[in-house]
């Protein structure tokens, strides 16, 4: 089933804001504590719990418009399903900061098998978006890979180190950030290998 496309402003607000609302829920709850059913639970158990059906609600209205859901939003969801169960059901937020280490783990040992195959499986999520080559789907792959490790590494010194409310920060906004300053680098560096290139020249040849 092919997408339907939706105002882009509107599909933004449903991809970014339930992580946004989780950062001000965080922000509005972080110095309470909530007792249920007889436990104690802090600001930030209860932001998880929340952003929860949050996510799925926004997903659910983004399926409904476009009639599709990549799979990395699936995976995604999934994850925060399962690491936002396990933090609620154990009261220890730890397993939601663990969620982003995962994610990121996942996310290289795919593509690394991939490249094992000599294949990029970056190229099959995204080869309809940016146009190039294989060559340099390849050296994109592998530069994603190397940036995922890394991240998940930052991510586990991190939340190990500093307090809930530097880790939510850096989750909310640095990593997006570092992600989108990353892929438009990588974007312009790979800029020889794109195949837009090659038919603008044969235009100008002809």
């Amino acid at each position: 089933m092919s997408e339907r496309k939706i105002n882009p402003v509107l599909k933004q607000v449903l991809e970014l804001g339930p992580t946004l609302a989780f950062f001000i829920i965080y922000q509005r709850l972080d110095e309470r504590t909530f007792d249920i059913g007889g436990t104690a639970y802090s600001g930030f158990i209860v932001a998880t719990l929340l952003f929860v059906p949050i996510m799925l609600v926004a997903m659910a209205i983004l399926w409904a418009l476009t009639g599709k859901l990549s799979r990395m939003q699936v995976f995604t969801a999934v994850m925060v399903i399962f690491f936002g169960g396990l933090t609620g059901y154990f009261n220890d937020e730890r397993f939601f900061k663990m969620k982003t280490t995962i994610v990121y783990t996942f996310l290289a040992a795919i593509l690394g098998f991939g490249l094992l195959r000599g294949r990029s499986y970056l190229e099959w999520v995204m080869g309809e978006l940016i146009p190039m080559r294989t060559a340099g789907w390849m050296l994109l792959t592998r530069r994603i890979t190397a940036f995922f490790i890394f991240l998940a590494v930052f991510n586990e010194i991190l939340w190990r180190t500093q307090s809930t409310d530097v880790w939510v920060k850096v989750e909310t906004f640095g990593f997006p950030a570092l992600m989108m300053v990353f892929m438009v680098w990588q974007i312009m560096g790979l800029e020889p290998y794109m195949i837009q290139q090659d038919k603008d020249a044969e235009e100008t040849d002809a």
